[in-house]
């Protein structure tokens, strides 16, 4: 049986070429930093696909590598409106084939209304300008064409009763919020499943979670927090995320059940009741 492979995104095919091409060349992680003017640990991270190296640098990479601009053109492609910590994981939802989230507080990006969404931004950003919440705006509704495709990923989202609780924008912006995704849910664009407050404790309470699968490569995680994100692929610390999820999803609601209280959450809204 012929070993899994793991998932790689355009960055990591980016960084494995740089590192083909080096070594090519004849020269060490150390030897190209000296020419690119930068240290070999940043070269490490370009190879890994860990960061992208910034215009100027690529251009320097193609000279002390002598491919003729490529690096610098390939880099156009690869940069992302995204985090850092991020862009992969945005990558990687376009090519995987389930997609099983976990929510603890807030709407899941791809799910969220452009007022929900505009909500929070002027949280994180108490001093913004139009141009930048229009550019995040764009990206929020540029994920969402996975959604929307031929070959969209089944979908799972299993949301902590938080996220209906915490009113983000206000009454009338969480109410068209959790219609949205109890419609999306009946229209069977994703499997819907609420963890009420009288769970208590479950498998998931201390963290976001996202689980992607792939047709041809092996799933990963990815994890989140302030200002942070980590994605695994170990396969072990994927399986335990896997099986958290598992247990979490056993102690949920059904999804009629949780259609029903999405509902009457957005309905409490509606009425000034929350």
């Amino acid at each position: 049986m012929s070993e899994t492979r793991k998932p790689r995104t355009q960055r990591q095919k980016y960084g494995e070429e740089l590192r083909l091409r080096r070594i090519a060349a004849g020269l060490t992680q150390e030897g190209l930093g000296e020419v690119v003017v930068c240290s070999p640990t940043l070269i490490s991270h370009f190879e890994a696909g860990r960061r992208l190296p910034k215009p100027d640098d690529a251009q320097r990479i193609d000279r002390a590598l002598k491919t003729d601009g490529f690096f610098a053109r390939w880099l156009e492609d690869l940069e992302s409106k995204y985090n850092d910590y991020f862009a992969a994981v945005a990558e990687l939802e376009q090519q995987a084939t389930l997609i099983q989230r976990f929510a603890l507080s807030l709407v899941p990006g791809v799910f969220q209304t452009e007022d929900y969404a505009s909500a929070l931004f002027r949280a994180y950003r108490p001093t913004y300008t139009a141009e930048e919440l229009d550019e995040f705006l764009v990206n929020r509704t540029k994920r969402r064409r996975i959604l929307d495709g031929p070959e969209q990923p089944v979908i799972w989202t299993l949301l902590d009763e938080s996220v209906l609780r915490r009113r983000v924008g206000g009454p009338q912006v969480m109410a068209v919020q959790l219609h949205q995704i109890a419609d999306m849910a009946e229209a069977g664009r994703l499997r819907l499943h609420v963890l009420p407050y009288g769970v208590g404790a479950h498998a998931l309470l201390q963290s976001h979670l996202t689980l992607m699968s792939f047709e041809d490569s092996a799933p990963v995680a990815y994890v989140e927090g302030f200002l942070t994100g980590h994605l695994m692929d170990d396969p072990a610390l994927v399986a335990a995320s896997q099986t958290s999820y598992a247990l979490a999803l056993s102690d949920a609601l059904s999804q009629q059940e949780s259609l029903a209280l999405v509902r009457a959450a957005a309905e409490e809204y509606e009425h000034g009741q929350q």
